[in-house]
C-alpha cells in the first residue's frame, strides 16, 4: 500500500467516526500559523519531504523550503510548532493534522486522483505541546 493510499484511508475512516465519540468540551484547535499550499515542478523533489511527514527544526524547515523554492518561507517558532507536510501528483491536496488523546500526531490527507505534471505540497503547523509520536512512530530529532 503506498503512502497516499494509507492516508487517504485513515482520514476515510476517522470521517467515519461517529460525532458522539468527540469530545465537545476541548476548545477548538488553534488556527495554524503555517498554511501552505503549492506546486513544484520538478517531480524529483518530492523525495526532500521528510519521511516522518513534519518538520520539527529550523534547519529542516530552512532545507525544504529552499529545495521547493518557497517564497518568503514563515518564521516557524520550533519549540512552540511542528510542520505537517503531505505531497501528491494530484491537482488539490487537503491536509489535516490531529493529535490523538495519546499524543499521536497524525499526518492526515487526501488528495484528488487525477495526475498532473511535478507534484503539490500542503504544509501546516500544529502546536507542538502534548505531541509524542508522529503516525505511531517517535518523534524525530531532526
Amino acid at each position: 500500500m503506498t503512502r497516499r493510499s494509507f492516508l487517504m484511508l485513515v482520514a476515510f475512516v476517522l470521517a467515519l467516526a461517529p460525532l458522539s465519540a468527540r469530545d465537545d468540551k476541548k476548545d477548538p484547535p488553534a488556527k495554524p500559523t503555517v498554511d501552505l499550499f503549492g506546486s513544484v515542478e520538478d517531480e524529483n523533489l518530492v523525495k526532500e519531504a521528510p519521511e516522518s511527514g513534519v518538520i520539527v527544526s529550523a534547519k529542516g524547515w530552512e532545507k525544504l523550503s529552499k529545495a521547493w523554492g518557497i517564497k518568503d518561507a514563515p518564521k516557524v517558532d520550533f519549540s512552540k510548532e511542528l510542520l505537517a507536510v503531505a505531497t501528491t501528483r494530484g491537482s488539490k491536496l487537503n491536509l489535516t493534522p490531529k493529535v490523538d488523546d495519546k499524543g499521536d500526531l497524525k499526518v492526515l490527507a487526501v488528495a484528488t486522483r487525477d495526475l498532473a505534471p511535478g507534484f503539490r505540497y500542503a504544509i501546516k503547523s500544529v502546536p507542538r505541546e502534548g505531541v509524542k509520536t508522529v503516525n505511531g512512530k517517535e518523534l524525530p530529532k531532526e
